[in-house]
């Protein structure tokens, strides 16, 4: 089963794209823009760790491979407003070694970047959260069996599910609603580990 892309997000194939994005300011500086809209590199420059001229030159690095683009002009025109190309990206992992290695590199900063995450969020967000939102909070941790056509087919369920709230215009969100991040890793086992299983 073909992967779909309900969500809009940019589909990176090309290694020098996954290569780009595979640095710590420049996931910072796109998930900033994917986050917060528009800004200016002297914006950016506090939140991802680099100062206005080099989050400037990352972000010229981006807007090279499409991830990010001129936004329209703030109050001051004489200051460049960059915004998120999409509100999210997927990547396609070539066939090629230089390809797969591109892909691991972006992967691993991914995880990375993600890895404290669920930490931070219990300890610094979840005691402040109201009970019926602290309810609704937490994780899933499930093993299933499936061919690979079957989980291209779990994943684009889920994204079908997703669509409607991801894609939904800021102003027609219902009052209360806030952001909740939902982490998802498809994390397929080696045939060694499968083999492991079955001794």
């Amino acid at each position: 089963m073909e992967r779909g892309n309900r969500l809009g997000d940019i589909e990176i194939t090309d290694p020098k794209a996954m290569r780009a994005l595979a640095h710590p300011a420049r996931l910072a500086i796109l998930e900033r823009l994917q986050r917060h809209g528009p800004a200016t590199a002297t914006q950016l420059s506090p939140h991802v760790g680099a100062t206005p001229s080099v989050t400037s030159w990352h972000l010229r690095h981006l807007a090279g491979f499409g991830l990010v683009r001129d936004a329209e002009a703030g109050t001051d025109r004489r200051e460049r407003r960059w915004e998120a190309a999409a509100r999210g990206f997927r990547v396609e992992v070539p066939e090629d070694e230089e390809g797969r290695s591109a892909a691991r590199a972006l992967s691993r900063q991914m995880f990375a970047r993600s890895s404290d995450l669920p930490h931070r969020w219990v300890t610094e967000t979840e005691p402040g959260l109201e009970p019926v939102w602290r309810r609704l909070a937490g994780l899933a941790n499930t093993r299933v069996v499936v061919t690979a056509e079957e989980l291209a087919a779990i994943e684009d369920a889920i994204e079908a599910v997703l669509a409607p709230y991801v894609l939904r215009d800021p102003s027609q969100r219902p009052s209360g609603s806030r952001d909740v991040r939902l982490l998802r890793y498809f994390l397929p086992e080696s045939a060694e580990e499968q083999a492991g299983d079955t001794q």
